[in-house]
């Protein structure tokens, strides 16, 4: 079975047909190449194609971009010595790299936040009428916080409230999510209208939601933030998609790779 073929029968199989407008693309590779073995992670990063490479697997489906923006364009990137040696380690071993995002997304369930529910635990607490929103038994900030530190492997987090605040009405809103998708206001919006106690983020700006509920709580409000980047918040997705691709395609070879977040912290 060939990369094309491949990516055709996962497109079959999302509720969403083939988007004219999208960023699910090839971003390196040959659609006719055959494909090997296949490995999922967040990102394509350097470490994880070499990984790839290792396990003898040709296509790599990542979540997010391969070459430094959201979009993946290269245009600024035909002279820049990181790129090209990034695009050498690609081609020298005839890697294909299909991202698989804005589908990913509009699947029902959406298959990165089905993840982190199996990794939470919390399908029993979600709000039928919202996949953002959960009623869970009440805790404290600082208690919600260690759970989900543990239980998405979170080096660390940082929050916008009190930590000993009682929570039990929460909202993920993982990845970029937490910006509004294009409407900055649409978190605080949630916060009021679905009267929530807690939000819990991936990316944030800190000018915006932050600051609300930052206001929020100076005025006595039970209002917080728990914020976890974008990788902590959507890499379970990508770890439990093989389980999804094996059913679709029993015949090639699929594991997870773990990219992990870029950061250290001192």
């Amino acid at each position: 079975m060939n990369v094309k073929q491949v990516v055709d029968k996962m497109i079959e199989a999302c509720d969403t047909p083939l988007l004219e407008k999208t960023c699910d693309l090839l971003m390196a590779g040959d659609w006719n190449c055959e494909v090997t073995g296949m490995v999922t992670t967040f990102m394509a990063t350097v470490d994880v194609i070499r990984e790839a490479i290792s396990r003898g697997a040709n296509l790599i489906i990542t979540h997010e971009p391969t070459y430094f923006t959201g979009l993946d364009s290269t245009e600024w990137l035909q002279n820049d010595e990181i790129y090209l040696a990034k695009l050498k380690l690609i081609k020298q071993n005839n890697i294909n790299i299909w991202r698989f995002h804005d589908h990913m997304h509009m699947t029902t369930p959406d298959l990165i936040f089905k993840g982190i529910d199996i990794d939470l635990g919390w399908s029993s607490y979600k709000d039928i009428e919202s996949r953002h929103c959960y009623t869970i038994p009440k805790t404290t900030v600082k208690e919600l916080t260690n759970f989900l530190k543990q239980a998405l492997d979170v080096k660390m987090a940082r929050i916008v409230g009190d930590v000993d605040a009682k929570v039990e009405r929460v909202a993920f809103l993982g990845g970029g999510g937490s910006l509004g998708l294009g409407r900055e206001e649409m978190p605080a919006e949630l916060m009021r209208e679905a009267n929530l106690d807690a939000l819990i983020c991936g990316d944030i700006t800190e000018w915006t939601t932050s600051a609300y509920v930052r206001d929020a709580s100076q005025l006595g409000f039970i209002k917080s933030m728990i914020i976890l980047g974008h990788n902590r918040t959507e890499e379970a997705g990508m770890k439990y998609l093989p389980d999804w691709l094996r059913g679709l395609l029993p015949e090639i070879p699929v594991s997870f790779v773990e990219a992990g977040e870029p950061f250290s912290y001192l």
